[in-house]
C-alpha cells in the first residue's frame, strides 16, 4: 500500500513525497483510514513504529479539509503527550508534514518562560502540542481556549502514568468538549490505563502493532557478562574498538549518567548526560549535538531517553540492565528502525542476573551471552538454582559451569591474554 491509497490531501502527499516517505507502517496502515472516518481510536504501538505520523497526517488532512469550522483560526486539534523532547519531536513532525497545508500548530512545555507560548497562544494555532503541567497553568491563566476542539490525542498513556502525570491528564480532560473525537496511544495497557480508556473513549476501534512482548526484528541483541565495577572499562573498549560513532547508552540513575558521561569525556569520547534534573535547554543542546553528530554518546535515563526518534542509530547499549523487560524493549527499539540493522548491547553483573532471566521470558527468546572479552565476570555465569529447576539452561543463555569451580573465568582469560588488560579512565 502507498500513502496515495489512503487517500490523503494532495498537499499532504507532497510533502511526504519531500520527506522520502514511500509506504504506511503497519501503525499508519490501519490507523489513518479509522480516523479519518471520524473513529475514536485506542492503539497499542511503541515509539519507533510510526504512530507519530499515524495520528498527525489524518489530522492534518481533516482540519485542512474543514478550515473554516471555527470561524477564526483557534485550536481545533489538541495532542498531549508526557515529555518536552517528544512534545518538540511531534512538533517538528507537523512542520514536516504540514508545510504545504497552511495550517499552524505550536508547541508548549514547562521548563521554559511562558511569554512566548502566550503570545502564539494569543495569535491563533489550528493545532496544538503541550506537556500537562504547562497546559493546565495556561488553562488556569485561561490562556487557553479549547472551545472549538474537534481531536483529542493522549500520547504515551502509559508513560503519562509512570511519572505521575495521570491526575493533570484527567483535569484537562474533564475541561474538553464532550463532542470530539479521542486518539489514544500506549505501548503498554496496565489497567489504569484501559480503565481510563474505557471513560474517555466512544466506541473506539482497537489496533495493536508491535506488542510489547516482540522486539525489532532487525536488533542484534547481546549480553556482556561483567563485574559492576569494571562496566565503565568495557563500555570504553566496545566505543573504541568497534569505532562506534553514534551511540545511546542507558543508566538507571542521573547520577550514574552524569557520572558516566564524564568519565567518556576523559577518556577522549565525547559525550553528554540527558536526564529530568537537567534544564530544557541543556538537555535540547544534548540532544542536538548528539543528532547532528557533534558527540558520540548521549547517556540517558529512561524518562528523559523516552520519546527521543534519532533516524538510523546503529547501537544501543543497556549499561545497566532494566528491572522491567517492558523497558528493555523500549530501550533497544531506539535502533532498528524504518527498515534499518542495529545493535542493541547490554551489560549485566551477578545481582543483575533476575532481570536478564524476565527480559529472555517476555520477549520469548534467548540472548546470547558473552563472557569472553577483556574484562570478564569473575563469577562464573552459570545457572541459579531456580533455573536449573526450569531444565533447559541454553534457554536462560548462560554459560555451563567450568568444571574448577574455583578458578574463574578470569584467571584463564589473562592466561590467554598474557596478562592483566590495560584499564582507561576510571569510572
Amino acid at each position: 500500500m502507498s500513502f496515495e491509497n489512503l487517500k490523503l490531501n494532495a498537499s499532504i502527499l507532497k510533502a511526504l513525497t519531500t520527506e522520502g516517505y514511500e509506504r504506511p507502517t503497519p501503525v499508519q496502515e490501519r490507523s489513518i483510514p479509522l480516523v479519518l472516518e471520524g473513529r475514536d481510536l485506542l492503539a497499542c504501538a511503541q515509539t519507533g513504529t510510526g504512530k507519530t505520523a499515524a495520528f498527525a497526517l489524518p489530522i492534518l488532512h481533516l482540519l485542512q479539509s474543514d478550515r473554516n469550522a471555527a470561524g477564526k483560526r483557534a485550536i481545533r486539534s489538541l495532542i498531549l503527550t508526557p515529555t518536552r523532547e517528544l512534545a518538540i519531536q511531534i512538533s517538528e513532525s507537523f512542520t514536516a508534514y504540514g508545510k504545504h497545508t497552511g495550517l499552524k500548530h505550536m508547541v508548549i512545555f514547562g521548563g521554559v518562560s511562558a511569554g512566548s507560548q502566550i503570545s502564539g497562544l494569543r495569535a491563533g494555532t489550528d493545532v496544538l502540542i503541550a506537556t500537562p503541567g504547562r497546559l493546565l497553568d495556561l488553562m488556569n491563566q485561561k490562556e487557553v481556549n479549547l472551545q472549538h476542539l474537534q481531536i483529542f490525542v493522549l500520547d504515551e498513556a502509559d508513560r503519562m502514568l509512570d511519572m505521575g502525570f495521570i491526575a493533570d491528564v484527567k483535569k484537562v480532560i474533564a475541561k474538553l468538549p464532550q463532542k470530539r473525537q479521542t486518539l489514544l496511544f500506549s505501548a503498554t495497557m496496565p489497567s489504569e490505563i484501559a480503565s481510563l480508556a474505557g471513560s474517555i473513549l466512544n466506541n473506539p476501534a482497537r489496533i495493536e502493532v508491535t506488542p510489547v512482548s516482540s522486539t525489532a526484528e532487525k536488533v542484534q541483541q547481546s549480553v556482556y557478562a561483567v563485574d559492576k565495577k569494571d562496566k565503565g572499562y568495557l563500555l570504553i573498549h566496545l566505543i573504541s574498538t568497534i569505532k562506534m560513532k553514534s551511540v545511546l547508552v542507558f543508566t538507571r540513575t542521573k547520577y550514574g549518567a552524569d557520572k558516566l558521561a564524564r568519565a567518556l569525556n576523559k577518556a577522549k569520547i565525547s559525550a553528554d548526560a540527558i536526564h529530568g534534573n537537567k534544564a530544557q535547554n541543556a538537555r535540547q543542546k544534548a540532544l542536538n549535538n548528539f543528532k547532528s553528530g557533534n558527540i558520540q554518546v548521549l547517556v540517558a535515563t529512561d524518562i528523559a531517553a523516552r520519546g527521543i526518534d534519532i533516524e538510523e542509530l546503529p547501537y544501543v547499549i543497556n549499561f545497566e540492565l532494566p528491572n522491567l523487560p517492558e523497558t528493555y524493549v523500549h530501550r533497544i527499539g531506539r535502533t532498528g528502525r524504518a527498515g534499518q540493522s542495529g545493535t542493541a548491547i547490554s551489560f549485566c553483573d551477578v545481582e543483575e542476573r533476575p532481570y536478564l532471566k524476565d527480559i529472555n521470558k517476555v520477549t520469548a527468546q534467548s540472548i546470547p551471552v558473552i563472557t569472553e572479552h577483556p574484562f570478564p565476570a569473575s563469577t562464573i555465569f552459570t545457572e541459579t538454582p531456580e533455573e536449573k529447576k526450569g531444565g533447559n539452561q541454553a534457554k536462560q543463555g548462560v554459560r555451563k559451569p567450568s568444571q574448577n569451580k574455583r578458578r574463574p573465568f578470569r584467571s584463564k582469560q589473562k592466561a590467554k591474554s598474557g596478562g592483566q588488560q590495560s584499564r582507561p579512565a576510571v569510572v
